[in-house]
C-alpha cells in the first residue's frame, strides 16, 4: 500500500476527479460533496465532453480532462462510478495516462467479477495507485471536513463531528450510522472508511488498521465486520503477532442470517459464507478470544482494567455509544464533547411506502420524525427510486391480487362478475397482473395484439417443439402445455424482461411522465446515440478485460434478417396500429432508433429488426409506467409482465400444437431415426 497514513488517503489538499459524473448517482453526490468542501477539480463521462456541474468542468475521457487541466491541477485522486462491465477499462485508462499524479482511486460501483477485480489490483499494483473498494461507499477526514464518495449522506456535519475515532466498516452507510451514535455518547470521530464488500476487498482491514494505529487524534477505532471472507482473520494475527496500541470495539452482524443455509448473502457481493470459517459466528470468537473478555453487557459494562483493554465486540449496534463510553471511562479520556441526547426508539419505519397496508392498523405506529442524516436520505430515496419497495409477510393463507367471500371471486378487491362483463380478457389481464384497470381503452386492444403476437413463430420454435415432443410421446393437453412452457426461458420468450431492464436504466433516470406523450421533451436521436456510445464503451472495456459484456436485447431475430433494414411482421402490426390510431409509444420509438443508431455507428452491419419481445415489452412498460412512478408496483414486476405475457401467449399456441398434432400425427414421429443421429466419441470396451 502505498499511503502511509489516513490523511495520505484523503485531506483538505487533494483534487479529486470523477468518472462518470453525469450519471445519476455521480451527478448528485458530486454536488453533495462540493457543498461540504470544493474538491472536486473536474469529471469526465463519454459523449458529455464540455457540460458543467456546478461549477465541474466536464470532459469527455481521462485523457482529454489530463491534456486539458494545468499541472497544478490534476486530480490525484479519483472516484470511479462507471457500471461493472467498464470499471476495468476506466481505470486501465487512468494508470496508463495518470499514474504520474493519481495515487488513490475509490471504486464507487459494486459487483465487479472477481476475476475483473484480481486484474485491477494487478494493475495498480505495479503502478504504485492505491484502490479503495470495490463497492465503497468512500471516505470522510472529519477534522480536514473533506470526503470523497456518498459517506455522511447529503449532510454529513449532521453525522460526523471532530473526534477521537477512526470507523472502518464494510457497509457505507454503517460508517454515517456508527458515527451518528457515537455522538449521543460525546464521541466523535476522525476519519470514517467504507472498505466495501464485493468478494475480493482491494484495501483490506489489514492494510487500513495499522493507518488507524498511526493517527495522532485517534484513540479508539470501530469496526463493522460482515460474513465472507479471511480479512478479519488475517487482522487479528497480524495484531497478535506486531500488538496494537489502541482498544478496538466490533460489531459483527449475520448470525441471525446462518440459520439460512450455505451462500447465504447479506446484500453485499462479498457476504457470502464460503465456509465455517468466514461465518458471523466465527470471526465473533476470533475477535472474542483476542480480546479476552465476554461480549459487551450494558447490564454489567464493566471491562478488563485499563493496561489490559484492547477492545470489546458489542452484540447490538445500540450498544455502541454506552461501550464507547466505558471505554474512555476505563482509559481516563475526556469525551470530544458534551454527550447529546441519548438515543431512544423513534418508529419512523412506519413512515416507509406501503407499510402502514401490510398489518392491522391498531399495530401502525404513528409517523415520527426521522433524524439526519436518514431524512434527507430517505427523501432522495423515495425521489429517485423508481418502483416500489415491499416489505415482506407470510402469504400463506392470503393474496393482494385475489380474494372470495364465499360467492364473489375478486381480483385486487374488484368483483370479477363485475371486470368480465365491462372489460375484456385483456383489461381483466391488466388488472390482475398490476392491480391497477387499465388506464387507456386502446391498451385493452394492445395487450390482446401481444397475446395473438406470441402464439406461435411457426412449428420449429423451440416451445412449439416442446409441445410436439410432448403430444408424440401420448401426453394429454395440458402435459403439452407445460412442455410448451418449460422449452421458454432466458433466451427464447425471456429477453422481454431484459428489454424492460434496459429501457427502465434508461429512462428511470429522465422525468418522463407519460410515455404516450410525444411532447415529452426527451431527445430520443441524441438518448439513443448516446446509449450506442456506452454501449460500445463498455463492449471494448469488456473485450480488453476478457470478460462477457450485456448486450442489447431483443434487436434482431434468427428469421428476419437478410434485408438492409429488417423488420419482424409481428412488431409491423403493432407499430401499424398505432400509427393509425395516433398513438405515441415512446418506448417502441427509442428501441427503432436504436436499431438505426447500432447500424450508424457500425455496430451492426444491417438495421436489426426490433423483435417482437421488444414490442411485447414496450407495450407492457407503457401500461406499467405511470405505476412504477407512483410506486404502486415493484421494478421487478415491471420486468416480469412481458415475460408472463409471452408464455401465456405461447402457452396457448402450445395447446393449438398439442390439437393439431393429435388429429394429424403419429406416436413417436418426433423421434429422430438413429440414422440421422451423430456420436462424438468412439466406441470403447470394458475390460475383461
Amino acid at each position: 500500500m502505498k499511503a502511509r497514513s489516513l490523511k495520505s488517503l484523503l485531506s483538505k489538499k487533494d483534487r479529486v476527479g470523477v468518472s462518470n459524473i453525469t450519471g445519476r448517482e455521480a451527478s448528485k453526490v458530486s454536488v453533495a460533496s462540493q457543498r461540504f468542501f470544493p474538491n472536486i477539480v473536474a469529471g469526465w463521462a463519454l459523449g458529455k465532453s464540455g457540460q458543467n456541474i456546478e461549477g465541474i468542468p466536464v470532459y469527455g475521457t481521462f485523457l482529454e480532462m489530463s491534456e486539458s487541466l494545468p499541472e497544478e491541477q490534476l486530480p490525484n485522486k479519483i472516484i470511479v462510478y462507471s457500471p461493472p462491465a467498464a470499471v476495468y477499462g476506466e481505470i486501465k485508462e487512468i494508470v496508463d495516462h495518470g499514474s504520474s499524479f493519481v495515487d488513490t482511486i475509490f471504486t464507487i460501483t459494486e459487483n465487479v467479477s472477481i476475476e475483473v477485480t484480481a486484474k485491477i489490483h494487478k494493475l495498480c499494483s505495479e503502478a504504485g495507485v492505491d484502490v479503495i473498494g470495490c463497492n465503497t461507499l468512500g471516505m470522510i477526514n472529519v477534522y480536514d471536513h473533506v470526503r470523497v464518495g456518498a459517506v455522511g449522506g447529503n449532510n454529513p456535519d449532521d453525522s460526523f463531528k471532530p473526534g477521537s475515532t477512526t470507523i472502518i466498516s464494510n457497509s457505507g452507510n454503517m460508517t454515517n450510522t456508527m458515527a451518528s451514535y457515537l455522538t449521543s455518547a460525546g464521541i466523535g470521530t476522525a476519519f470514517g472508511i467504507s472498505t466495501g464488500k464485493d468478494v475480493l476487498i482491494l484495501t483490506p482491514l489489514k492494510e487500513l488498521l495499522p493507518l488507524g494505529e498511526k493517527d495522532r487524534k485517534t484513540k479508539l477505532v470501530v469496526l463493522y465486520v460482515e460474513p465472507g471472507g479471511v480479512y478479519e482473520q488475517e487482522v487479528v494475527e497480524a495484531i497478535r503477532e506486531k500488538g496494537f496500541s489502541k482498544p478496538i470495539i466490533v460489531y459483527i452482524t449475520g448470525k441471525v442470517m446462518e440459520k439460512a443455509g450455505p451462500n447465504l448473502s447479506l446484500g453485499h457481493a462479498g457476504a457470502v459464507v464460503e465456509n465455517s470459517a468466514s461465518s458471523a459466528s466465527s470471526k465473533m470468537g476470533l475477535f472474542d478470544d483476542y480480546f479476552g473478555c465476554d461480549p459487551f453487557d450494558p447490564d454489567n459494562p464493566s471491562l478488563p482494567a485499563k493496561e489490559d483493554l484492547c477492545g470489546v465486540r458489542i452484540t447490538s449496534l445500540h450498544h455502541l455509544p454506552l461501550a464507547a463510553a466505558e471505554i474512555y471511562d476505563t482509559m481516563e479520556w475526556e469525551r470530544d464533547f458534551e454527550p447529546s441526547e441519548t438515543l431512544r426508539l423513534n418508529p419512523w419505519f412506519g413512515n416507509f411506502q406501503s407499510f402502514p397496508d401490510m398489518i392491522a392498523k391498531k399495530f401502525i405506529p404513528k409517523k415520527a420524525t426521522i433524524p439526519e442524516p436518514y431524512a434527507s436520505q430517505f427523501k432522495e430515496f423515495e425521489e429517485s427510486h423508481l418502483g416500489a419497495i415491499l416489505t415482506r409477510r407470510n402469504m400463506r393463507n392470503g393474496s393482494y391480487a385475489s380474494s372470495n367471500e364465499g360467492d364473489i371471486p375478486r381480483i385486487f378487491g374488484y368483483p370479477l362478475t363485475e371486470t368480465m362483463y365491462r372489460y375484456s380478457f385483456a383489461g381483466n389481464l391488466i388488472l390482475y397482473w398490476t392491480g391497477n384497470l387499465p388506464a387507456h381503452a386502446f391498451e385493452e386492444r394492445l395487450v390482446e395484439m401481444c397475446l395473438s403476437a406470441s402464439l406461435t413463430n411457426g412449428p420449429g420454435t423451440i416451445s412449439a417443439q416442446g409441445s410436439k415432443l410432448s403430444t408424440s410421446a401420448g401426453n394429454r393437453p395440458h402435459n403439452a402445455m407445460i412442455a410448451t412452457l418449460a422449452c421458454i426461458g432466458d433466451v427464447h420468450g425471456g429477453n422481454g424482461g431484459k428489454a424492460t431492464r434496459f429501457l427502465l436504466n434508461i429512462f428511470k433516470e429522465l422525468d418522463l411522465v407519460d410515455p404516450y406523450d410525444a411532447k415529452s421533451g426527451i431527445n430520443l436521436d441524441k438518448l439513443a446515440k448516446n446509449t450506442v456510445k456506452k454501449f460500445l464503451k463498455v463492449k471494448k472495456s469488456a473485450k480488453e478485460a476478457g470478460t462477457d459484456y450485456e448486450r442489447i436485447p431483443c434487436l434482431g431475430h434468427p428469421v428476419f434478417r437478410t434485408e438492409e433494414v429488417n423488420y419482424d411482421p409481428r412488431e409491423r402490426v403493432i407499430y401499424a396500429y398505432l400509427e393509425k390510431k395516433g398513438i405515441y409509444s415512446i418506448f417502441l420509438e427509442f428501441y427503432h432508433k436504436i436499431a438505426r443508431e447500432m447500424y450508424e455507428q457500425g455496430a451492426t452491419r444491417r438495421v436489426l429488426a426490433v423483435n417482437v419481445d421488444a414490442a411485447v415489452a414496450t407495450i407492457w412498460l407503457g401500461i406499467t409506467w405511470p405505476l412504477l412512478r407512483q410506486k404502486k408496483i415493484t421494478e421487478q414486476r415491471a420486468a416480469d409482465i412481458p415475460f408472463l405475457a409471452f408464455a401465456l401467449g405461447r402457452s396457448a399456441g402450445g395447446g393449438a400444437e398439442y390439437l393439431d398434432h393429435q388429429d394429424h400425427g403419429e406416436s413417436m414421429d418426433m423421434r429422430i431415426p438413429v440414422m440421422e443421429c451423430r456420436s462424438f466419441t468412439r466406441n470403447r470396451e470394458l475390460d475383461q
